[in-house]
């Protein structure tokens, strides 16, 4: 069973050992590398939760390492919207920890934070993403054209969202760009 806590100091080897990965390290602006970056990632996460702009979650199992991490963010307080984003540890990928640590998220965003509507988007050349994104209840709503830029290459994104209201199943389970 798939649970969410607070990124720890103690996780910090863990969390430079899933950004060795180069796909996940081309997505972020800060890439914690080195054990002092992700000791200072993990301290902005406590940060930016005590400022109520997001909340950073690493998915465990039991009291076991890191599986994955999931974001909240708190993009439009007025209309109580948030955007969720999340990646799995690359030798965790296939296990579900991306679906669980996003429907946990969303619980969490709809009680706690008392959100109604949140977003997300993942790259149409992703259809992992896609999947984990509609296993958790968000509905597409479509393509963004060239929407994110790595590097000189643009990538279409699928967007996606999930209302407090909406239940996590019947979702079409068919990745986005027919892919």
């Amino acid at each position: 069973m798939y649970r969410l806590r607070e990124w720890a100091p103690e996780d910090a080897d863990r969390l430079t050992g899933a950004f060795e990965d180069r796909d996940l390290a081309r997505q972020t602006t800060v890439v914690p590398r080195t054990r002092a970056l992700a000791l200072e990632w993990i301290a902005q996460c406590r940060d930016r939760a005590g400022s109520g702009r997001a909340f950073a979650f690493a998915v465990v199992e039991a009291d076991g390492p890191v599986l994955g991490h999931v974001e909240i963010t708190v993009t439009d307080p007025r209309h109580d919207t948030g955007w969720v984003s999340y990646w799995t540890h690359p030798a965790e990928r296939g296990r579900g920890v991306a679906s669980a640590g996003a429907r946990l998220a969303a619980d969490h965003a709809f009680g706690a934070l008392a959100l109604h509507r949140l977003e997300l988007a993942h790259r149409i050349n992703n259809p992992g993403s896609c999947v984990v994104a509609r296993r958790a209840g968000f509905r597409p709503e479509g393509v963004q054209r060239a929407r994110l830029r790595y590097g000189a290459e643009r990538f279409d994104v699928g967007a996606h969202a999930r209302l407090a209201t909406d239940p996590v199943g019947g979702v079409d389970p068919r990745p986005c760009g027919g892919q």
